[in-house]
């Protein structure tokens, strides 16, 4: 197993993602990337070991994959005491359930509103409320945060020491996530990202890529991407009533590669029943129109 460390936590030019290489970039955090590259998972998903002496989390296991376990057991700094994950989505937890029988650390998350999609095979020992704190040894803390909109169930973590937020797919790096309801929610995931506007953070450790520097920036152009988004939707909407998602796909989605249009449907559908509950726009059967 193969060590790298990053200079100083948040700088902008963090190590690039190497699926395998235990990264350390602080002193209490660890990341090992899995070596499961794709379209929904980019450079692949991070596992973050956190904690000091014989203290240790691991955050998002990620897929039960032997070959990422066993690299996850080999580069724990120390007893790994705690499993948390930020979502129940299958390249972020279904690793939890094995990992927890080889260690017997305390498994911790919550379980989805909605089974389809998710990780059966997760069951917590604890689950997880907002505000809730894990300490880690006597200089280690992280406070949870209650973040749904990717998934009903997802977490945000901090590391208030140093006062990183590990992200899950609430937030990754270079990409927006896909909101698929019903267990993904619009109207809530910009209201979670509005609420990370008013934490004093650092930094971002996100789920996919590497780690985010100014996180305020951040937030505010993934808000701003999402409400300019929903501005083409209306105005799709407002041009031809009632319109089926294929024709609004094609006209508010006009600027992604027609292989991403099934998942960008998706993140359409939720768009669509966001204004719903803003009485910006009804559904009429399989199709939708604008209230003005």
């Amino acid at each position: 197993m193969r060590h790298e460390s990053l200079r100083r936590l948040g700088e902008p030019q963090d190590i690039p993602v190497r699926p395998g290489v235990a990264v350390r970039l602080s002193e209490r955090l660890w990341r090992l990337t899995c070596a499961n590259a794709g379209l929904m998972t980019g450079p692949g998903t991070n596992s973050y070991f956190v904690g000091e002496a014989d203290q240790w989390a691991l955050i998002d296991p990620g897929p039960a994959d032997p070959a990422h376990l066993g690299a996850l057991q080999s580069a724990a700094p120390g007893p790994i005491r705690h499993i948390l994950v930020t979502h129940t989505h299958p390249d972020h937890s279904p690793g939890a359930a094995v990992l927890r029988r080889l260690t017997g650390a305390q498994l911790l998350g919550r379980v989805s509103e909605h089974p389809r999609g998710q990780d059966s095979t997760f069951v917590p020992d604890r689950e997880l409320s907002d505000g809730d704190t894990l300490q880690l040894g006597a200089h280690t803390t992280l406070r949870v945060y209650h973040t749904p909109g990717h998934a009903s169930n997802h977490l945000c973590y901090l590391l208030e020491s140093e006062r990183l937020l590990f992200t899950g797919d609430h937030i990754i790096q270079g990409s927006t996530v896909v909101i698929d309801p019903p267990d993904g929610d619009m109207s809530a995931y910009l209201t979670s990202l509005r609420r990370l506007l008013t934490e004093d953070l650092a930094a971002l450790a996100p789920g996919h890529g590497t780690i985010i520097p100014h996180p305020h920036e951040a937030l505010c152009a993934l808000i701003a991407h999402r409400l300019s988004r929903e501005l083409r939707v209306y105005a799709a909407l407002s041009t031809q009533e009632p319109a089926a998602i294929d024709t609004l796909l094609e006209r508010a989605y006009d600027d992604v590669p027609q292989m991403l249009h099934a998942l960008a449907a998706r993140s359409l559908l939720a768009h669509l029943l966001k204004l719903e509950a803003d009485g910006r726009a009804r559904r009429r059967g399989d199709r939708w129109l604008a209230l003005r």
